[in-house]
């Protein structure tokens, strides 16, 4: 169909289902006599609304789709005018070539010239969050980093936008629960410093397992490529270390470095990446405060970068 300009329309709640203009495009885009059948909530995302969705073609074939809107308009918040679906149609476009399994691009409407607010029709990849228990966590934590191996192998790295910090430093506050704001401190003069050099590669910039889908014990994809930008491997080996430091403690994230780089064949790792990814999670605002119950955790981890820094 045409492209058409227009206003898009103000941002939407996240979980917010599609109106009946956005699933007649959707059907529109798989051809005359296709037939939306299921709509189901995603869960996880904070920045855009996800949906599952079964479309029936006219011919009876099933489609398995992931409608995914912005729930803020591109240029707001987090990723400035970068955060924007030409950047995740851009990545789509360069992951076709990847081993790792990743959505496909089936329509795109950057504009929200056809549905509610701007939007992607991707391909739903199997699988489910991933649900380790103790035992499995050797193999998972090989899997999570050899994943990224592909990724960073993957050309086009110039096309992407430069990797640059969620927090600019400007504001250089403790969380509000902190209990050892002094550590907080610490950590501000080390971001501060310059950053060490790095060649820059195509990365996730979000890479976090819950970001990734399994099936049996099986990775089945990576999804959730909004924030794709060119720079250090190791802000991606920083953000799932952090996730997984959150989740299962400090130690787990030491053992997916162990991983990578078993798998890589010998990676160096410096902690000021980890520290910078931690200080991402800040300054708090209104709408967004640092968990309570998270803090405490948080603070054993940091407490163990800074004791490599």
């Amino acid at each position: 169909m045409d492209q058409v300009t227009r206003t898009p329309a103000p941002c939407l709640p996240t979980g917010a289902p599609p109106g009946h203009p956005t699933l007649r495009w959707v059907e529109e885009c798989l051809g005359k006599g296709a037939e939306v059948r299921m709509v189901r909530p995603l869960a996880g995302g904070t920045s855009h609304a996800n949906h599952a969705l079964l479309v029936e073609s006219g011919s009876g074939s099933a489609h398995r789709l992931v409608l995914r809107r912005w729930t803020a308009r591109p240029g707001d918040g987090r990723g400035g005018a970068d955060f924007s679906p030409e950047r995740e149609i851009a990545a789509l476009a360069l992951l076709a070539g990847c081993e790792i399994p990743t959505p496909a691009l089936v329509a795109a409407d950057p504009a929200g010239a056809y549905c509610d607010v701007p939007a992607l029709l991707i391909t739903r990849l199997p699988g489910h969050p991933p649900r380790p228990s103790p035992d499995d966590l050797p193999e998972y934590l090989i899997q999570l980093a050899a994943a990224l191996l592909a990724v960073h192998a993957l050309n086009g790295v110039s096309t992407m936008p430069p990797y640059v910090p969620h927090n600019r430093l400007d504001v250089r506050c403790p969380p509000k629960h902190a209990l050892r704001p002094a550590l907080w401190e610490r950590a501000f003069e080390v971001a501060v410093r310059p950053a060490p050099e790095a060649p820059a590669r195509f990365i996730h910039r979000d890479y976090h397992a819950d970001n990734t889908l399994w099936s049996y014990g099986k990775l089945t994809g990576v999804v959730d490529w909004s924030d794709t930008s060119s720079g250090p491997v190791a802000i991606d080996i920083a953000c799932m270390r952090r996730g997984l430091a959150l989740r299962y403690g400090p130690s787990v994230a030491d053992r997916f470095l162990s991983a990578f780089d078993q798998v890589s064949g010998g990676h160096v790792h410096d902690p000021y990446w980890d520290v910078r990814c931690l200080l991402d999670l800040l300054p708090e605002t209104d709408d967004h405060t640092m968990d309570e119950a998270k803090v405490p955790l948080f603070e054993d981890y940091l407490a163990n970068l800074l004791a490599e820094c």
